[in-house]
């Protein structure tokens, strides 16, 4: 018989790490993404409503591809590299792919940093979380969700600090008066991306890694009759989180681009304390909402509705779309008034 522990797995500390940087690198990036492309358009001569629709182009052009890759990202792991192979190699393109967006100041130059970014930061979205549950077993699998929380809680954490500080960067007037501030706003999360490399090598001795399974086995589960009741179980759920992203990406350039005109109130005067918003920086109200939530829903709101009905993983997912459907409606009315 198996004793329970409640000792962490010695690899974790080091995931999350890399996973608190490399979330700053990634936000860090796209937070500035619509101003920059925005005003490097309206600089060419393009007028701002053309400027604003094809920046918004490019940039959920952009979110789309880093999403996509997330299936190669998948299928090297899971047939060809393993999850930790995955990770690392892709994180170097991802590292590579900052870098060449900050220094490399050609619209070529932005295409390949993007489509590099797009590669590492898709491919190894689907690898990291995973390899999260890769280190537990029968004996500590109860400290599992608590750990998904706090590995939840570093993404936000590094989302919150690049929202905030990324467009401040930007526009910095020092950097701006010797011509740096883009290599800088862009230099900076790709720094991060290398911290996040060297943290999640560090740990290389301390992870269970699960060897890839290959081909054969692959094709076996994925085109067998349970592999494709599984996909059609799931189908509702893909279709409706299509539509919920690309409602929820908006905040990356529509409400960027709204956030620049007058239709918002920027400064925060609270008497003895006064801020100013910056246009991106209203990203950072989702993380931040997050971080508040996952204590409150984790120690109170979770612990009162389990009494009155039963808290499965489906039933969490069917209460937070129906926040989500209420609060895009509560969008729509704001905005048609």
């Amino acid at each position: 018989m198996q004793s329970i522990s409640s000792k962490w797995p010695k690899g974790i500390p080091y995931i999350i790490g890399n996973e608190a940087a490399e979330r700053y690198s990634f936000y860090g990036m796209k937070a500035i993404l619509i101003v920059f492309l925005v005003g490097l358009l309206q600089q060419s001569g393009m007028a701002e409503f053309e400027a604003n629709a094809k920046a918004s182009f490019w940039v959920h052009l952009f979110v789309m591809a880093t999403y996509a890759t997330g299936i190669m990202g998948a299928l090297l792991s899971d047939i060809l590299w393993g999850k930790y192979r995955t990770i690392i190699n892709l994180s170097l393109v991802y590292c590579v792919g900052h870098f060449v967006l900050a220094f490399w100041e050609t619209p070529q130059g932005f295409f390949w940093g993007c489509t590099l970014i797009a590669i590492g930061a898709g491919g190894i979205k689907p690898c990291v979380s995973a390899h999260v549950g890769d280190q537990f077993d029968a004996t500590n699998s109860h400290l599992i969700e608590r750990m998904y929380n706090w590995f939840y809680f570093s993404i936000n954490v590094g989302a919150i600090i690049a929202y905030l500080s990324a467009e401040r960067i930007l526009r910095n007037p020092y950097l701006t008066e010797i011509g740096w501030n883009a290599r800088v706003a862009f230099g900076l999360p790709g720094l991060l991306m290398l911290i996040a490399l060297i943290v999640f090598y560090l740990g290389r001795r301390k992870y269970i890694s699960v060897k890839p399974a290959g081909w054969s086995v692959y094709r076996k589960e994925i085109f067998s009759s349970k592999g494709a009741t599984l996909v059609g179980r799931l189908l509702p759920f893909y279709i409706f989180l299509a539509i919920f992203w690309s409602l929820f990406d908006q905040t990356a350039t529509s409400w960027v681009i709204q956030a620049q005109s007058d239709l918002m109130i920027k400064t925060v005067d609270l008497g003895f304390f006064q801020f100013e918003f910056l246009p991106s920086q209203i990203g950072f109200v989702n993380p931040l909402f997050v971080l508040l939530f996952i204590p409150l829903f984790t120690y109170i709101i979770y612990p009162r509705l389990g009494k009155i009905m039963p808290l499965t993983y489906f039933n969490k997912m069917c209460l937070g779309f129906s926040f989500a459907v209420s609060s895009f409606a509560l969008v729509a009315w704001v905005q048609v008034q």
